[in-house]
């Protein structure tokens, strides 16, 4: 059966916590949160909304399960890449390999507390294992943008596994940057 993949899925450094005031979940609660508003336009197709939820108490077996199915429905993998990250955090390595690997999906790669993304290579001490040896093998397209909504809203909206990024390690040129007044 195909599946239509529209979704977007987003993978962070949990680092061992529900609580997202102390990870990198709250990131994806503030996208949520821009797509729940009324008052600021987002588009957001939440790939953790399409399938089941699991709970804090489930296997990893169920867990890794229920992530698989999110893929299936996903266009892109959104990685926020945060000074909070783990080179060899086990899950979210094992999420880069699936999206790549599985599903074909390519990478928007999203690093809150900056205006702009020039020179991915800067950031990549901060980069999960299995994303670091995508890049420097060049089996995944990449785009690198800083964690602002409207970037992100033009990341999601023109790269998806079916309009992947022409590069592995890719940017917004200046004019998109300036399409929206970040100078």
């Amino acid at each position: 059966m195909a599946h239509y993949r529209n979704g977007v899925y987003v993978a962070f450094n949990g680092m061992g916590t529900t609580d997202p005031t102390k990870s990198d979940m709250k990131y994806y609660g503030l996208l949520q949160s821009w797509y729940k508003s009324k008052s600021i336009e987002f588009t957001f197709s939440d790939s953790h909304k399409k399938t089941y939820s699991v709970a804090d108490t489930s296997t990893i077996i169920t867990l890794k399960s229920r992530l698989l199915e999110r893929f299936k429905k996903s266009k892109v993998l959104f990685l926020i890449v945060t000074e909070n990250a783990s080179i060899n955090r086990g899950l979210l390595n094992w999420e880069i390999e699936k999206a790549v690997k599985n599903f074909g999906l390519p990478i928007i790669v999203c690093y809150p507390k900056y205006t702009k993304i020039k020179w991915p290579s800067f950031h990549k001490n901060k980069w999960p294992l299995k994303l670091k040896e995508f890049i420097e093998n060049e089996e995944v397209k990449t785009i690198h943008i800083p964690f602002k909504k409207d970037l992100i809203t033009e990341a999601i909206t023109s790269f998806s596994v079916h309009r992947p990024p022409s590069y592995t390690t890719g940017v917004f040129k200046d004019s998109i940057y300036e399409k929206y007044g970040i100078e």
